[in-house]
């Protein structure tokens, strides 16, 4: 069947790979990646899909009305996968409006021009909202994030993506807007920018520099391998039941200071270095505000309905990604330097 796909934050961490994911799977489909690119979105992510028949680029703010409307009559999507956010706590304790504006605002214009676009016609549609296990706020040592659970955000951030939520579902209610929403635990894999922990480990490992773990390194998450998400994703924008939301976990709990032990050993392994040399360099360092000190995703919905189950271990995919920042420490150091900004001019603007 062809469908043309509205993808937001596709040149993000996880948005890259839906991108990708789509591309290849559906070449019926048309496939729009809309994004900003700001400072996390990287068009070098998607150099292996860019010349593919089936794909478009267009540079889109969300927060932008008038841009989004542009976008949808232009090509008068079918389908929206919104992954278009800002993404990290810190970021958003220091700027807190820059959330409001791309997570509220952004996910808010693009509802209207899906409510304006398909009218009363919602055969063959779908939005498909993508959010966040931080919109729960936070467990304790035991328990488990459900499909239920009542939302309790802790940080600027999780906030605006609970607002997200809020507003889709009230779409769908008010408006009768066909909705489907997923809410995921924290992703690692490839092409993630070096401020989260898991990239910003491996580089700083590389060059022989201190490892910050907040507090006493007790923080406990979810890990979920972000081609499985996609995966996920998948499966849910095309057989999600409309109105439902999705967990999408990794079953992989792990404490932040066992994680980095387990990145730095298996570091040390492939890098021919001394056991326990990159231990070394872990350094705790002052924690940050509002910290939740545990999330674990309960995803038996998705996999009891939809059939989807991770398909790695967090060590395999741990040693996944290592390997694949290895091979690419060139897409690393020109992210950590900026340089990688220069591909969309030299890209697109000739």
């Amino acid at each position: 069947m062809k469908k043309t796909v509205l993808i937001t934050g596709g040149a993000g961490f996880i948005g890259c790979h839906v991108v990708k994911r789509f591309v290849r799977q559906y070449p019926d489909y048309t496939i729009i990646n809309a994004d900003s690119l700001t400072y996390a979105g990287n068009l070098e992510n998607l150099r292996d899909v860019e010349n593919i028949s089936n794909y478009i680029f267009e540079k889109v703010d969300i927060s932008d009305e008038k841009a989004v409307q542009t976008l949808f009559q232009k090509y008068q999507p079918e389908g929206v996968i919104h992954l278009a956010a800002e993404s990290h706590v810190d970021r958003s304790i220091t700027d807190p409006l820059a959330f409001v504006k791309t997570n509220v605002l952004g996910t808010v214009n693009l509802l209207n021009e899906a409510k304006k676009c398909w009218g009363t016609d919602f055969s063959n549609k779908i939005f498909h909202h993508v959010s966040t296990d931080e919109v729960y706020g936070a467990l304790g040592d035991t328990g488990l994030f459900t499909e239920t659970t009542a939302y309790d955000p802790h940080s600027p951030y999780s906030a605006s993506k609970a607002s997200s939520d809020h507003f889709v579902r009230a779409y769908a209610d008010t408006y009768g807007l066909p909705v489907v929403l997923s809410n995921c635990s924290n992703n690692y894999g490839p092409n993630q920018f070096p401020e989260k922990l898991i990239p910003l480990c491996i580089l700083n490992i590389l060059e022989g520099k201190p490892l910050p773990i907040y507090g006493d390194g007790k923080y406990t998450r979810d890990w979920l391998y972000v081609i499985d998400h996609a995966e996920a994703i998948d499966i849910i924008f095309h057989k999600g039941k409309h109105r439902e939301s999705y967990n999408v976990g990794g079953f992989n709990e792990w404490k932040n200071i066992d994680l980095v032990h387990e990145l730095c050993d298996q570091m040390d392994l492939k890098l021919k270095r001394e056991a326990g040399d990159s231990r070394k360099l872990i350094t705790f360092v002052k924690d940050r505000p509002g910290h939740d000190l545990r999330y674990a995703i309960d995803a038996r919905k998705l996999e009891k309905e939809l059939a989807w189950r991770p398909s790695l271990t967090f060590e395999e995919g741990l040693s996944k990604t290592i390997d694949w920042y290895l091979e690419n420490q060139k897409w690393l150091r020109n992210v950590a330097s900026g340089a990688y900004r220069d591909y969309y001019d030299n890209q697109y603007n000739q």
